[in-house]
């Protein structure tokens, strides 16, 4: 067999590789785990709207508040900015600097012990919060169902579908197999930009933190943050639950990121205008 030949099978074999769905989420994923430890550089502001929706989905109550994120020593420290979608009068915005700054001053006192145990501690819970997510490949079986655009970037777009059968290596990971799926992932970065989920089955675990029925609708969306990373954008879930096992609800959950910008621990934390 000629060289030429041999390197043109390498390459036909090199593509159809690459073109291999399970694969394309695998190294998603993967991505994924990097940028969550990298959004500890970060700050952000986010907002959440609740809404209680009447027997014809139309909503009846809505309640909003926002609020910023900042990682001070470590951990992650939320600052009220804004209740019923107002921002709040200027005597909470007082107390909620006054809390913060109490916060940082008593993180500032600590020993290079206190502080290195302290943000271990953090880390491997943060992170054991995340482990279930690396069994998503296996969990899952994967067709690629064609390309598409978001945003102009181009993107395999991945339908999954629980393995019947397969038993999780982690509690959390559990009620995955009750979800069905499609992914967008970028092709050149291999991140995921959407993903759009239902329900199969009741799940006692989640966004309503009670019990949701099948047939709710999960919508997860991510963005590009200083050309060096992805990070979330949108997350919004609506179905019918029960909250206490006891109340039925109907409910949308809407959650969004915005004003991501990196922050550095010695900069003084001061009001939002």
């Amino acid at each position: 067999m000629s060289r030429l030949l041999l390197t043109l099978l390498f390459v036909s074999v090199a593509r159809l590789g690459a073109q291999d769905p399970r694969e394309i989420v695998r190294k998603s994923v993967q991505m994924d785990q990097a940028n969550w430890l990298r959004m500890k550089d970060y700050t952000w502001i986010a907002r959440l709207a609740e809404r209680h929706l009447d027997s014809k989905g139309q909503v009846k109550t809505e309640n909003k508040q926002a609020w910023e994120t900042v990682i001070l020593y470590g951990e992650p420290h939320r600052r009220m900015l804004e209740r019923d979608g107002k921002p709040l009068p200027p005597d909470e915005q007082r107390k909620e600097q006054e809390k913060l700054d109490k916060g940082v001053a008593k993180l500032a006192r600590e020993t290079p012990d206190q502080k290195q145990r302290r943000v271990a501690d953090y880390e491997k819970r943060r992170q054991k919060d995340r482990a279930f997510l690396t069994e998503i490949p296996d969990l899952y079986a994967f067709r690629l169902e064609g390309e598409d655009k978001i945003d102009g970037r181009d993107v395999w777009v991945i339908a999954a579908t629980p393995k019947p059968g397969y038993q999780p290596k982690q509690g959390d990971a559990k009620p995955l197999l009750k979800i069905r799926g499609k992914i967008w992932i970028d092709k050149s970065e291999y991140q995921w930009v959407r993903l759009e989920a239902e329900t199969l089955d009741t799940i006692s675990y989640g966004l309503f933190l009670a019990r949701l029925n099948p047939g709710a609708k999960l919508v997860f969306e991510q963005t590009r943050v200083n050309d060096e990373l992805w990070l979330r954008k949108r997350e919004f879930a609506r179905g019918t639950g029960r909250i206490g096992l006891l109340k039925k609800v109907a409910m949308e959950e809407e959650l969004t990121w915005s004003n991501y910008r990196k922050f550095q621990v010695e900069s003084k934390v001061v009001a939002a205008p």
